[in-house]
């Protein structure tokens, strides 16, 4: 008796741990199947390092840019130059060697803490994989 009670149990256990997995993976016509989770599970976990070091990199960016650091960055560099700028929609030529310092400043910035936070950073590689992933990183970010 005990040994058929225990077997109902483990039975039961399993049924409705298969119900459990059918509601939790959609359930009736469009169940996913087991197989296919072990397939697509093995897919993820062999995703390339090249693919890895691309997020650990673009997640680094995301942190560095939050930072105090480098929110003061920028607006000392705002307060250093804001009076040079108007409210007319002309690009004066004054404007080109603010631009291309304020571009310097933020990449050599950025670039000193991706070195300092990810051994063996390469910021030629990283553009390289940039251009391979651009489709895949959101708009602010790759702007920047």
């Amino acid at each position: 008796l005990w040994s058929r009670l225990c077997d109902r149990k483990e039975s039961s256990n399993r049924d409705r741990m298969a119900a459990s997995e059918r509601i939790l993976l959609g359930g009736g016509e469009n169940a996913v199947e087991m197989e296919d989770l072990v397939e697509e599970e093995f897919a993820v976990s062999n995703s390339s390092d090249a693919d890895a070091a691309f997020d650990a990199v673009i997640g680094n960016i995301e942190d560095i840019i939050m930072e105090d650091e480098f929110q003061h960055l920028q607006r000392s560099f705002m307060e250093k130059y804001y009076l040079e700028f108007d409210d007319s929609e002309e690009n004066k030529l004054s404007y080109t060697p603010i631009f291309n310092e304020y571009i310097d400043l933020l990449e050599k910035y950025i670039e000193q803490q991706l070195v300092e936070r990810i051994p063996g950073f390469s910021m030629m590689a990283f553009t390289t994989s940039l251009k391979q992933h651009k489709d895949e990183v959101s708009g602010d970010i790759f702007d920047m």
